[in-house]
């Protein structure tokens, strides 16, 4: 990709990203967007929350044009795809079960 920085509000990246929500919105009409700079790489970064237990799909739907504007216009734009946070919170905790407290934490620590 090129060094030319391109920010959020240039008419080319928005073009994009506005292109990449679309074809998004139009597989997943619940997604939701968030548009942010960063720098591992720099560019501009396009997260995805969409109720899925994988974000391929998702990457699946846009990587023809992605790969478009990444190799053939040179536009540092990606696709993050992320679940939703009541979703991953959910899995976090053990279905069924409550955590307990560890009765003698001190002895399971000094162990044998």
């Amino acid at each position: 990709m090129t060094t030319e920085r391109y920010e959020v509000t240039h008419p080319r990246m928005q073009q994009a990203v506005a292109e990449l929500e679309g074809l998004i919105l139009a597989r997943y009409p619940d997604a939701t967007f968030e548009v942010s700079v960063g720098d591992d790489p720099e560019g501009v970064y396009l997260a995805v929350t969409v109720d899925l237990d994988d974000g391929t799909p998702v990457l699946e739907t846009v990587r023809e044009r992605l790969l478009h504007y990444q190799v053939d216009e040179q536009l540092p734009v990606f696709v993050v795809p992320l679940r939703p946070v009541e979703r991953v919170l959910g899995e976090l905790e053990p279905r069924g079960r409550k955590s307990r407290p560890v009765a003698n934490l001190g002895a399971y620590l000094a162990g044998p």
